[in-house]
Protein backbone atom coordinates (compact mmCIF):
# COMPACT_ATOMS: atom_id res chain seq x y z
CA UNK A 1 0.00 0.00 0.00
CA UNK A 2 0.96 3.60 -0.58
CA UNK A 3 1.48 6.24 2.28
CA UNK A 4 -1.34 8.06 0.69
CA UNK A 5 -3.60 4.88 0.84
CA UNK A 6 -2.12 3.97 4.33
CA UNK A 7 -2.70 7.41 5.63
CA UNK A 8 -6.32 7.38 4.35
CA UNK A 9 -7.29 3.96 5.72
CA UNK A 10 -5.71 4.97 9.31
CA UNK A 11 -7.24 8.90 9.10
CA UNK A 12 -10.74 6.82 8.50
CA UNK A 13 -9.88 5.10 11.96
CA UNK A 14 -8.90 8.18 13.97
CA UNK A 15 -12.96 9.31 13.97
CA UNK A 16 -14.22 5.89 14.57
CA UNK A 17 -11.68 5.79 17.94
CA UNK A 18 -12.80 8.97 19.04
CA UNK A 19 -16.45 8.05 18.89
CA UNK A 20 -15.62 4.90 20.74
CA UNK A 21 -13.67 6.45 23.45
CA UNK A 22 -16.32 9.37 23.47
CA UNK A 23 -19.15 6.42 24.35
CA UNK A 24 -16.75 5.03 26.71
CA UNK A 25 -16.53 8.56 28.41
CA UNK A 26 -20.23 9.17 29.23
CA UNK A 27 -20.51 5.73 30.39
CA UNK A 28 -17.77 6.53 33.23
CA UNK A 29 -19.25 9.81 33.92
CA UNK A 30 -22.65 8.16 34.52
CA UNK A 31 -20.75 5.42 36.79
CA UNK A 32 -19.32 8.64 38.58
CA UNK A 33 -22.22 10.49 38.65
CA UNK A 34 -24.34 7.55 40.20
CA UNK A 35 -21.80 7.34 42.94
CA UNK A 36 -21.13 10.92 43.58
CA UNK A 37 -23.73 13.26 42.10
CA UNK A 38 -23.82 14.79 38.86
CA UNK A 39 -20.60 16.42 37.46
CA UNK A 40 -20.93 20.28 37.41
CA UNK A 41 -19.85 20.94 33.69
CA UNK A 42 -17.32 20.30 30.91
CA UNK A 43 -14.12 21.52 33.38
CA UNK A 44 -15.08 19.62 36.10
CA UNK A 45 -15.48 16.59 33.84
CA UNK A 46 -12.35 17.18 32.20
CA UNK A 47 -10.45 17.61 35.94
CA UNK A 48 -11.74 14.08 36.90
CA UNK A 49 -10.45 12.76 34.07
CA UNK A 50 -7.15 13.58 34.15
CA UNK A 51 -7.50 13.37 38.37
CA UNK A 52 -9.65 10.63 39.40
CA UNK A 53 -9.12 6.89 39.17
CA UNK A 54 -12.56 6.52 38.51
CA UNK A 55 -11.73 7.62 35.18
CA UNK A 56 -7.69 6.44 34.91
CA UNK A 57 -8.93 2.86 32.94
CA UNK A 58 -9.41 5.24 30.05
CA UNK A 59 -5.80 6.15 29.74
CA UNK A 60 -4.63 3.18 27.48
CA UNK A 61 -6.75 4.12 24.53
CA UNK A 62 -6.29 7.88 25.48
CA UNK A 63 -2.67 6.78 24.90
CA UNK A 64 -2.87 4.87 21.49
CA UNK A 65 -5.41 7.68 19.76
CA UNK A 66 -2.41 10.45 20.25
CA UNK A 67 0.28 8.13 19.63
CA UNK A 68 -2.24 7.35 16.43
CA UNK A 69 -2.52 11.37 15.87
CA UNK A 70 1.16 11.93 15.94
CA UNK A 71 1.71 9.33 13.07
CA UNK A 72 -0.51 10.95 11.00
CA UNK A 73 0.48 14.20 11.96
CA UNK A 74 3.78 13.42 11.28
CA UNK A 75 4.19 14.43 7.26
CA UNK A 76 7.85 13.88 6.66
CA UNK A 77 7.63 10.12 7.32
CA UNK A 78 6.70 7.98 5.10
CA UNK A 79 4.35 4.97 6.59
CA UNK A 80 4.09 1.41 5.45
CA UNK A 81 1.93 -1.22 6.08
CA UNK A 82 4.01 -1.85 9.41
CA UNK A 83 1.81 0.98 11.00
CA UNK A 84 -1.26 -0.41 10.27
CA UNK A 85 0.06 -3.28 11.95
CA UNK A 86 1.64 -1.57 14.74
CA UNK A 87 -1.98 0.28 15.63
CA UNK A 88 -3.78 -3.55 15.26
CA UNK A 89 -1.51 -5.32 17.69
CA UNK A 90 -1.65 -2.14 19.93
CA UNK A 91 -5.70 -2.20 19.92
CA UNK A 92 -5.12 -6.30 20.31
CA UNK A 93 -3.01 -5.83 23.29
CA UNK A 94 -5.71 -3.56 24.54
CA UNK A 95 -8.68 -6.44 24.56
CA UNK A 96 -6.58 -9.64 25.06
CA UNK A 97 -6.78 -11.01 28.14
CA UNK A 98 -3.19 -12.38 27.91
CA UNK A 99 -1.88 -8.96 29.11
CA UNK A 100 -2.40 -7.94 32.90
CA UNK A 101 -1.01 -4.08 31.92
CA UNK A 102 -4.87 -3.43 30.78
CA UNK A 103 -6.72 -5.29 32.65
CA UNK A 104 -8.45 -2.51 34.74
CA UNK A 105 -9.50 -0.66 31.01
CA UNK A 106 -10.69 -4.70 29.78
CA UNK A 107 -12.78 -4.58 33.60
CA UNK A 108 -14.03 -1.56 33.24
CA UNK A 109 -14.70 -1.96 29.24
CA UNK A 110 -16.71 -5.21 30.07
CA UNK A 111 -19.53 -2.73 32.33
CA UNK A 112 -19.38 -0.48 29.06
CA UNK A 113 -20.38 -3.20 26.94
CA UNK A 114 -24.04 -3.21 28.54
CA UNK A 115 -24.10 0.64 26.90
CA UNK A 116 -26.01 0.43 23.51
CA UNK A 117 -23.72 3.15 22.20
CA UNK A 118 -20.30 1.48 23.35
CA UNK A 119 -21.62 -1.40 21.39
CA UNK A 120 -22.39 0.20 18.14
CA UNK A 121 -19.14 2.74 17.89
CA UNK A 122 -16.93 -0.32 18.74
CA UNK A 123 -18.53 -2.24 15.96
CA UNK A 124 -17.75 0.57 13.67
CA UNK A 125 -14.02 1.33 14.71
CA UNK A 126 -13.62 -2.36 14.52
CA UNK A 127 -14.84 -2.54 10.97
CA UNK A 128 -12.83 -0.11 9.90
CA UNK A 129 -9.92 -1.68 11.11
CA UNK A 130 -10.93 -4.68 9.23
CA UNK A 131 -10.98 -2.65 6.37
CA UNK A 132 -8.02 -1.22 6.76
CA UNK A 133 -6.11 -4.42 6.74
CA UNK A 134 -7.77 -4.97 3.01
CA UNK A 135 -5.05 -4.34 0.41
Amino acid sequence: MTDAAIRSKLGALVPALRHFHSALLDFAKGEYEFLHGPVKGPFALYSLVMNDPAFQWLRPLSGIMATLDEVLDAKDVQLSDRNVTDVRGALGLLFADSDTRFAEFRAAYARAKGDLRVRETEAKWREVLADSLEA
